[in-house]
């Protein structure tokens, strides 16, 4: 017998993974390595796979069982993982099979009736509980340093063990102890409703603990959700924002290839996540309560509150936060950042939410110019333009990259007094440094981030979008005349005969024919719902732009035929036509980088001046 190394992403290996597993009553599920055995001839007898460090889709045939067969296999996983960087490893498998991984060394973590989770390996779960043993005991330190007295209440340590489960935990007899609470939230975005909700529940307790959602699946980053929460909570003294669990279990994390019914992965999932939270969490935290918005709308959330109900011993639920008739909800608020609605956004969000927001409406604006497709000359979904560095993918991961320093400077202009000159250049330097790492030295978006850093930084600080402008006007004067770019450049070409403007000339302006022009020319179109909304906004802007990137490929006279043409075609508009106007500028090196630059501001500029 041997094991052989099998890609779960290849069809025709990928069907002897599925054949092994249904023959073992069990589902295909995703993996990025697998392991399988074969016998003398070949024969796949066994497999284990691995998505990450979790152990997943683990069979073997009744033939075989008493070989030893599954040690060869689980022990060959668990070294794989440890070379991949993993020091411990998880699986999740049915409660028959928990006494068969506990003789491999695995320890329970969490169970319910459908499903074990189980894990070995160096620190894992002992290593989160110290540190969280280590929060509450620096809070307790806090308190005497502070010497805060404050009334104890007499509560109930016994967290409830449910029926389904067969496990001895020692269970603290009743004690005068100081009351902590829990609130587990994700936050995506922190609203008034977040705040709210743990207000009222720090009125309840002498310590509650605020645990963010590690697991990176929403729109706004771990790190900056938890960043909100802090800057949200920062008036409540007894309020402490800890990290979030990496053992919490969601949707996107537990397996289901061994659940006889897709339909009990919902509970299963749930029940393990309140499992964890019962036996590890709330212990190390010394916290009795958990603390819960009522659900109105989400069926799921709504399932999971009953179950904490049954599960948990003290559970309060408070009724969500109401504006105009309607719970104050993330879910609003994304739809609202969607519509370009700041006005709404405002009224369910505290101010410290609001330069993530910003941040986000800049980075999604730069992302609706390079998926606008097709584009003349410029990088798009379908081709590269006139651009022999750049590919879309490469326009992507700058983007990506930026968006840290948008927060950056967000969070600069939220100050109460306008940011100096010197901290907007040190972050756009830090940025730009970050932008050329990423690209590997292509200048993917210097003038955007300029463009668009200005904006954010103004449009964080401005607590009414109409003085935008001024604010825009004001910064922009604190920047030095340029030397080596393409705006200066082209200034050299004109030799006077031509007033160039380069984009400094234009934002100390106040990007004057942005806000007379293109914006409005952008939000009519909108409102007519026109499907060409942003192909139609990029040619009025290149009707009008002195684009010194046109200028610096070409010339004079090819920059005065591009605004020309984009006129003419602006006036009888067709997506054919569009792609013909591509194909002419790749051939003739012409890219109106510039105009796409104005595009992304003004998309931004739409978003948040309602």
């Amino acid at each position: 017998m041997e094991i052989q190394t099998l890609n779960p992403t290849t069809p025709r290996q990928r069907q002897r993974i599925e054949a092994l597993l249904k023959r073992n009553g069990l589902r295909f599920d995703d993996m990025h390595y697998y392991a399988a055995i074969t016998d003398d001839d070949g024969e796949m007898i066994a497999g284990g796979g691995l998505k990450g460090n979790v152990i997943k889709c683990v069979a073997v045939d009744d033939a075989h069982k008493g070989e030893a067969i599954a040690n060869t296999l689980i022990s060959h996983l668990i070294a794989h993982a440890n070379e991949e960087g993993h020091s411990n490893v998880m699986l999740f498998t049915k409660p028959k099979n928990r006494q068969l991984f506990e003789s491999l060394s695995f320890r329970l973590l969490a169970e319910a009736p459908e499903a074990v989770l189980m894990e070995t390996g160096i620190g894992g779960i002992n290593n989160m509980v110290e540190q969280l043993k280590k929060i509450k005991e620096e809070g307790e330190v806090c308190k005497e340093n502070n010497q805060e007295c404050k009334k104890e209440e007499t509560t109930n340590l016994n967290l409830t063990t449910p029926q389904h489960l067969n496990t001895s935990i020692p269970q603290p007899l009743t004690t005068t102890t100081p009351l902590r609470g829990v609130v587990v939230m994700n936050c995506n975005p922190f609203t008034l409703g977040h705040r709210y909700l743990i207000e009222q529940a720090a009125k309840q307790v002498e310590r509650l603990f605020v645990m963010v959602v590690r697991e990176d699946c929403s729109l706004f980053a771990y790190a900056e959700r938890k960043a909100m929460v802090e800057q949200g909570v920062a008036h409540l003294e007894n309020v402490t924002v800890i990290d979030g669990s990496e053992y919490a279990i969601s949707q996107a994390t537990f397996p289901t290839y061994f659940l006889k019914r897709l339909d009990d992965a919902a509970d299963t999932q749930m029940l393990l996540d309140l499992d964890l939270f019962r036996r590890h969490i709330a212990p190390a935290l010394g916290a009795t309560v958990r603390f819960v918005g009522t659900e109105p709308t989400d069926r799921l959330t709504r399932r999971y509150n009953q179950l904490m109900h049954e599960v948990l011993a003290d559970v309060r639920e408070i009724a969500r936060l109401e504006k105009e008739g309607n719970a104050v909800s993330a879910s609003r608020v994304r739809k609202a950042m969607e519509q370009g609605d700041m006005s709404t956004i405002k009224q369910l969000v505290p101010p410290t939410t609001l330069p993530y927001i910003i941040a986000h409406l800049a980075t999604q604006a730069l992302q609706a110019e390079l998926d606008t497709t097709p584009k003349p000359g410029l990088v798009d979904k379908d081709n590269n333009g006139a651009h022999r560095d750049m590919d879309y993918a490469l326009m992507q991961r700058s983007i990506d990259t930026l968006h840290p320093y948008f927060v950056k400077l967000a969070l600069l202009g939220s100050a109460d007094a306008l940011p100096s000159h010197t901290a907007i250049r040190d972050a756009g330097i830090e940025a730009e440094k970050a932008m050329l790492s990423a690209t590997n030295g292509v200048n993917t978006h210097k003038g955007a981030l300029f463009s668009m850093g200005l904006a954010v930084v103004a449009a964080a600080h401005e607590k009414d979008t109409d003085s935008l402008q001024t604010t825009i006007k004001a910064l922009a004067a604190s920047f030095p005349d340029t030397n080596g770019t393409h705006g200066s450049k082209a200034k050299q070409l004109s030799k006077g005969t031509t007033a160039i403007k380069g984009a400094l000339d234009n934002a100390r302006e106040g990007y004057e024919m942005l806000f007379a022009e293109w914006l409005p020319f952008y939000i009519e179109r909108r409102k007519e719902r026109d499907a060409y909304t942003l192909h139609k906004t990029l040619l009025r802007i290149m009707c009008d732009l002195d684009d010194t990137n046109v200028i610096y490929r070409t010339d004079l006279a090819t920059a005065e035929e591009v605004k020309q043409e984009a006129r003419a075609l602006l006036d009888s508009f067709s997506k054919a036509a569009l792609k013909d106007m591509d194909r002419h500028y790749t051939t003739r090196n012409i890219s109106p980088g510039g105009a796409a630059d104005m595009l992304s501001l003004t998309i931004f500029i739409g978003s948040i001046q309602t």
